[in-house]
């Protein structure tokens, strides 16, 4: 069983159990959040919720795990013959999440 959330503008399948780094969610660590932009739901080969754009009372529960900061990238702009350089750097905030539970109504679960 997975589902496909929507969270911080990105798209992610998500399955219970799962451990995977999002944007920045607000909540302390160890707390449990719900996410409720569900645009899909499989349980089954033959049991599939599309939304349109979410499935209508679906949720993802996730326990937050820890927040951080990723890796530094170089941002560079330069421009030829105009003497023009600049450097920048920026590190983007994330939240690492597990997934304890899918729950969506109509759905079965069976493993």
């Amino acid at each position: 069983m997975y589902a496909i959330v929507e969270t911080g503008g990105k798209q992610y399948k998500l399955a219970e159990g799962d451990v995977v780094k999002v944007e920045l969610i607000k909540g302390e660590v160890g707390e449990q959040v719900n996410l409720d932009r569900v645009l899909l739901v499989k349980s089954s080969e033959d049991n599939i919720q599309v939304g349109s754009p979410v499935v209508a009372g679906a949720t993802v529960a996730v326990k937050i795990l820890e927040h951080g900061r990723h890796k530094k990238i170089l941002v560079m702009k330069y421009k030829k013959r105009k003497d023009y350089r600049r450097k920048n750097g920026h590190r983007q905030c994330y939240t690492q999440i597990r997934v304890e539970k899918i729950s969506a109504p109509g759905v079965s679960i069976s493993k």
